[in-house]
């Protein structure tokens, strides 16, 4: 048995397609510049029709937003920095094209590695995608075409790009596992896009399965099991059985309210990338957007987006949702996320330094912009505008302030606003949990991220595997700064949500609900799970429940006592 991360659910049982990379070696060379650009060129081309007819044979089985990602890797081909990097390498330094192309997309690679947010990361695999095309055309290698696949098979992969998820026929293709890849990658939303069970991060898959290996894909617990006996074979495929029915059911509640078995309702809602993913949250009965990261914006882009830019993106979303409350965080970008175009010096503490609302506020330049953006598209849906790494109550008046100064200026010049705009803050760390009571005077809402509000607490780095230890969602000092972060926006009034992982996760659900958590924002796979869950559930006993979890002494009597609690 290998394990990994299940990235799509869902159990299958076939045999292995083991997809090979073809191998292609790099070397630098002393080239003829001419021929060498117009290689490049005409690599380009040929890799802009490959994309082209991947996205028309995708064209059916994806949405129009999923098929988007192909217009995102059209834009690679055709980014005009990136290729004039490359040009300008092979006409300096009279090099090969593929060897230019190789320094080049290394770089920004290895900037999109580097960040903390993983979204952000997984975008790397997009740029790798492309270029890696690129490359095999340069060089004359053939790439695979799994539209080709005739039976049914589990495909195998070192990695899956979403050009190749995308030629994935459902028909056949009953699964996939790769050796990386996380859940946030492009192929593994397009993998539950298409319902296709996946694993990914199975770190030796390519050297303990062979090509015809029978394999089951338990794509729930995230394993995979090679060559198994008749005996596991059946058990499997009752619980493939069970599984598809536990599916069946949940659809139906997709457009239901979510509400415990004594009437306390609550919202569940999804965390989106960009405008793309809003149609996984439609499809799986989400009552909003609880978490709409901009960084993308800024990311994607050799340069600052314009306001334009940003507010038709906004605007997109919010026009999707038809108007569901939808939370914009505003640039959450800085010291560990750096960008090409706008120079950061490096820092000891990244984590812990010039980021979100502390470059916001010194940069009031780009500030001003994204605010503008939004404040215009609120007039196209029920916009909440949230803040992130707020520390003091004078960071927030201070945002507020420049949010005010903004749709003062665009009232006078005779663009709408939308009336129903609120205006809040990431609780993230301790400092504004502890004050949550006094921030919740100056706020309408707060938004707890626990990825960073439990690695804050803890003092661990929850990128360092050595400490991972500590990342413990329901150690009871956590739940401890969540109660007094509900407890104080309560005290005013005012609502509170979570769009750190734990909000989608099975069992903290109960215990953040009787915390008196109002809104729960995930990944859109997680909802309709989710709220099967809260239906299912009391509230008052959630609120004994939870009332005895905080005067726990560690995290696994927690997990003891909401498996003792909640059946």
């Amino acid at each position: 048995m290998l394990k990994g991360i299940a990235a799509s659910s869902g159990i299958t049982i076939a045999k292995a397609y083991k997809l090979e990379t073809p191998q292609i070696t790099i070397e630098k060379k002393d080239s003829n510049p001419q021929e060498e650009i117009e290689k490049f060129k005409n690599a380009l081309a040929a890799s802009r029709k490959d994309i082209e007819t991947i996205k028309e044979r995708a064209t059916g089985k994806l949405s129009d937003e999923e098929l988007e990602i192909f217009d995102a890797h059209l834009m690679v081909v055709d980014d005009p920095a990136m290729s004039d990097e490359v040009i300008s390498m092979i006409e300096n330094e009279k090099v090969n094209a593929e060897y230019a192309l190789d320094v080049v997309s290394n770089n920004y690679i290895s900037m999109f590695e580097s960040l903390d947010d993983e979204y952000m990361r997984e975008r790397a695999a997009d740029i790798k995608d492309v270029t890696t095309r690129i490359k095999y055309h340069i060089l004359g290698v053939d790439v695979a075409d799994l539209s080709l696949i005739d039976q049914e098979v589990i495909v195998v992969a070192h990695d899956l790009t979403p050009s190749d998820t995308a030629q994935l026929d459902k028909k056949f293709t009953k699964g996939f596992a790769t050796e990386i890849g996380g859940r946030t990658s492009h192929s593994a939303i397009m993998a539950r896009s298409l319902e296709i069970p996946a694993v990914v991060g199975i770190a030796s898959v390519m050297s303990e399965v062979k090509h015809g290996d029978l394999l089951i894909l338990d794509a729930l617990k995230g394993q995979l099991i090679v060559n198994p006996d008749e005996k596991t074979i059946e058990q499997y495929q009752e619980k493939a059985e069970k599984y598809q029915k536990e599916v069946a059911a949940l659809k139906v509640l997709k457009d239901k309210e979510t509400i415990t078995t004594d009437g306390h309702k609550v919202e569940i809602v999804g965390n989106i990338g960009t405008p793309d993913d809003v149609a996984g949250v439609i499809d799986n009965g989400g009552e909003g957007v609880g978490l709409y990261r901009t960084e993308f914006l800024y990311m994607n882009s050799t340069e600052l987006p314009t306001e334009q830019q940003q507010f038709e993106a906004y605007k997109k979303v919010l026009v999707a949702m038809n108007g569901k409350p939808v939370v914009v965080r505003t640039l959450d970008i800085g010291g560990d996320k750096k960008l090409p175009y706008l120079p950061i010096d490096p820092e000891m503490n990244p984590f812990l330094g010039y980021r979100a609302i502390r470059l916001c506020l010194d940069r009031k330049d780009i500030f001003r912009t994204q605010l503008r953006a939004l404040l215009r598209a609120s007039a196209y849906g029920k916009l909440r505008i949230m803040f992130p790494m707020i520390a003091t109550i004078d960071e927030f008046v201070s945002a507020k302030a420049l949010l005010e100064e903004e749709k003062e200026k665009l009232v006078k010049e005779g663009v709408e606003v939308g009336q129903d705009l609120q205006v809040g803050m990431m609780v993230e760390i301790p400092a504004a949990a502890v004050l949550a009571d006094e921030f919740a005077k100056y706020a309408d809402f707060f938004s707890i991220g626990t990825n960073d509000l439990i690695q804050y607490s803890m003092a661990a780095d929850r990128m360092s595997e050595k400490v991972s230890y500590l990342y413990q969602p329901l150690n009871p000092s956590i739940l401890r700064l969540i109660k007094l972060t509900i407890d104080g926006a309560h005290s005013q009034g005012k609502w509170c949500g979570m769009c750190g992982e734990m909000a989608g996760e099975p069992d903290a659900m109960a215990v953040l609900m009787g915390l008196g958590l109002d809104e729960f924002s995930m990944s859109a796979t997680s909802i309709l799970k989710a709220r099967s869950i809260a239906n299912s559930i009391s509230y008052q006993e959630m609120q004994q429940l939870a009332a005895k979890a905080v005067k726990c002494q560690r995290a696994q009597e927690v997990l003891d006592l909401i498996h003792s609690t909640v059946k």
